[in-house]
C-alpha cells in the first residue's frame, strides 16, 4: 500500500513515517516546513536506511497536489497537515480556519478526482472541550473553547458529511491527547519553530538552559496540586494507533472516531518532577496567568481503539520524558 503523509516532516508525521516503513508501507511525503525542518528528512533515512520520497509543498496549493497523485498511485492518505498551538490559534484564529480547513478540503478534492477513498485525519481531544465526565469517551458531547480546536471538529464534520454522500470512503479520525517523547535513536524529536507552545518540548529546553524557566499557566484549577492535568502519551504509541487504523481502513469501509492516550493523567507539576527525577536535571519554573482556552483536566477513555483497532499505548512515562531529554542532548547546536 502506498500512503500519503501530509505535514511529513512535523513532529508526529515523521515517528509516523517510521513506522509506516517498518510495516512495510511505501511513503510519499509532503511538508512545506512551516514547523518543521528539512533535516529531518536526512534522519528519516539514516533511520530507516530508505530515501523519502518527498515533496515540499504547501497542502492548500491545489495544482502542486495533484501533481503528487498525478506521478504516484496513491492508496491512502494520513493527513497531519495543519497549524496546532492553541494559544496562537485565539491570537490568529482567521489563520488557523483558513490553513487547516483550506488544506483539508484541498486534499479532499485532490483525493476524489484521484478516486483516492481512504483517510486517517489528525484530530485531537480538544474537540471534546471542557469535559463533562472523565474519563472521556469518543461518544461525549464536542464542544471547543479555541479556534485550533474548532478547525479541529469543523474538518470532522467536513469528513462525516464527505462519507454520507459517498459511501465507499474509510475514515478514521483520531482524537490525539498530549504526545511527547522522541525516537531511541535521538535523531527524531520535537523540535517547533520559535518558543514551544507544548509543555515537553518547553521543559527541555529548560533543561537545556535554552530559556530560563518553565512558565506554568495557572496553579488554581480544581486538580490535585492546582496544575492543569492531561493524559501524555509516548510519540511512538501514537505513530502506531495510525498503523492500526490504516489497517481497520484498508478492510472497511465507513467513519469511525478513535481516542489515543494512556487513560492516565499527569499533572504539569507532575510531568516536571518525573523529568527532573529521571533526567537528574533542574527544571525551574514560575507561576504564569492561565491562558485564554486552557482547561482543567483532560484524559481519555481508550477502550474502543483496543477493541476495534487492537491497539493501546505501551510506554511508559519514565520513557517519555528520557527519550525527550536524549533527543535534545543528542542534538545540541
Amino acid at each position: 500500500m502506498k500512503v500519503l503523509v501530509t505535514g511529513g516532516t512535523g513532529y508526529i508525521g515523521s515517528h509516523t513515517i517510521v513506522e509506516l516503513i517498518n510495516h512495510g508501507y511505501e511513503v510519499v511525503a509532503v511538508d512545506d516546513f512551516s514547523n518543521s525542518k528539512p533535516i529531518v528528512l536526512d534522519k528519516l533515512k539514516e533511520i530507516t536506511g530508505q530515501k523519502i520520497n518527498f515533496y515540499e509543498l504547501d497542502v492548500c496549493d491545489k495544482e502542486k497536489l495533484r501533481r503528487v497523485f498525478k506521478e504516484n498511485k496513491i492508496d491512502a492518505v494520513i493527513h497531519f497537515a495543519g497549524y496546532k498551538a492553541v494559544g496562537e490559534s485565539v491570537e490568529k484564529p482567521l489563520m488557523y480556519y483558513r490553513n487547516n480547513l483550506d488544506s483539508t478540503i484541498t486534499l479532499l478534492e485532490v483525493m476524489d478526482e484521484f478516486e483516492v477513498r481512504k483517510i486517517v485525519f489528525s484530530s485531537s481531544a480538544t474537540v471534546y472541550g471542557d469535559p463533562e465526565e472523565l474519563p472521556i469517551k469518543e461518544t461525549a458531547k464536542l464542544s471547543t473553547t479555541n479556534p485550533y480546536g474548532s478547525t479541529k471538529l469543523f474538518i470532522e464534520g467536513i469528513l462525516k458529511d464527505v462519507y454520507i454522500s459517498n459511501n465507499n470512503y474509510s475514515i478514521a479520525i483520531l482524537r490525539y491527547f498530549n504526545p511527547v517523547g522522541a525516537h531511541p535513536s535521538g535523531l527524531l524529536g520535537e523540535d517547533p519553530n520559535g518558543i514551544p507552545n507544548n509543555l515537553m518540548p518547553y521543559i527541555v529546553k529548560v533543561a537545556n538552559k535554552e530559556l530560563p524557566h518553565l512558565n506554568i499557566f495557572g496553579n488554581d484549577y480544581d486538580t490535585p496540586d492546582g496544575t492543569g492535568v492531561r493524559d501524555y502519551i509516548h510519540v511512538i504509541d501514537l505513530a502506531l494507533g495510525h498503523i492500526s487504523a490504516l489497517e481497520y481502513i484498508d478492510k472497511h469501509t465507513g467513519i469511525d472516531y478513535y481516542n489515543l492516550g494512556t487513560g492516565q493523567g499527569y499533572s504539569v507539576l507532575e510531568m516536571v518532577s518525573a523529568f527532573s527525577e529521571v533526567n537528574k536535571v533542574a527544571v525551574p519554573y514560575e507561576i504564569a496567568p492561565r491562558r485564554e482556552g486552557d482547561i482543567a483536566m483532560c484524559y481519555a477513555d481508550t477502550t474502543k481503539a483496543k477493541q476495534v483497532l487492537n491497539w493501546e499505548a505501551t510506554h511508559s512515562l519514565q520513557e517519555m520524558v528520557e527519550s525527550a531529554y536524549n533527543f535534545v542532548v543528542k542534538n545540541q547546536k
